[in-house]
């Protein structure tokens, strides 16, 4: 029984079936926006929302059979077994909320997907210095929202008035997104070297810091594929090494075998 379900859940059909679930499940939460199409194939979708639950809990049961504890012991395990959790939960008295929770069940692609999960795991590995950058980041658009709050707070109150103002106009001018004819053009109309201040702040704020964020996550990434050749070239290197043995093996077995038949004959 227990090797049954082993090569069930293992096997790659499994793995697929899940896949185009989890598909089939976004897809179907998709049409559920559609207030028109909720309404008419409201029955259709509950039937499968109800299915669809049902096959990932008895997913999990399946998993927790085989590993044991050790399910327990792994990360992704871990996610599987609370986004699965999550849609077990009563959906009436209060807890609407979880109803709309029910959209983390596509993060699962995550999970079963091999790849995504190596993509996941190589920015987890630049959290560390993707905070350094964030923290500098962070100290420059104090500094610089305190600046701009002081320097145009009085004649554009609309975007300087406040720290918390300037905080979300710099971050408008740090995304580019009308930063010169919305923002710095008008502002220059009344302070001619106002330039000195925002061309700086985009210099080092959007060209340096955040490209500095962006070439970290691509040298994860090429670690990650270079760490994928190594083990290629790895698990080459052992087949060689294991045929040679073979090869050796089947010489020596050859040689005796040959040393008999002289023998015999003599």
């Amino acid at each position: 029984m227990y090797k049954i379900v082993e090569r069930l859940v293992q096997s790659k059909i499994f793995g697929n079936f899940i896949i185009a679930l989890i598909i089939l499940n976004g897809i179907s939460m998709g049409f559920e926006t559609s207030k028109d199409i909720a309404a008419t194939y409201h029955t259709f979708f509950s039937i499968f929302d109800t299915l669809v639950i049902t096959i990932f809990t008895i997913e999990i049961i399946l998993r927790i059979f085989i590993h044991r504890i050790s399910f327990f012991k792994d990360g992704w395990s871990i996610f599987d077994f609370f986004i699965v959790s999550i849609s077990l939960l009563p959906t009436s008295g209060g807890l609407e909320i979880l109803r709309i929770l029910r959209v983390l069940r596509l993060l699962r692609l995550i999970t079963v997907i091999p790849q995504m999960r190596k993509v996941i795991m190589a920015l987890v590995s630049v959290i560390p210095g993707m905070i350094s950058i964030a923290g500098i980041l962070t100290l420059l658009f104090y500094i610089s929202a305190i600046m701009a709050t002081q320097l145009y707070g009085e004649t554009f109150p609309q975007w300087f008035g406040t720290l918390g103002e300037s905080f979300y106009t710099l971050f408008q001018i740090m995304t580019l997104e009308s930063w010169s004819m919305g923002i710095v053009r008008p502002i220059l109309e009344i302070h001619p070297f106002a330039w000195t201040f925002f061309i700086p702040f985009i210099f080092i704020v959007t060209f340096i810091m955040v490209n500095l964020i962006i070439a970290i996550v691509v040298d994860a990434m090429t670690e990650l594929t270079s760490e994928e050749k190594n083990l290629v070239v790895s698990e080459i290197h052992d087949s060689e090494d294991h045929t040679k043995i073979k090869l050796q093996e089947l010489r020596n077995d050859i040689k005796e075998l040959k040393d008999l038949m002289l023998s015999n004959k003599l």
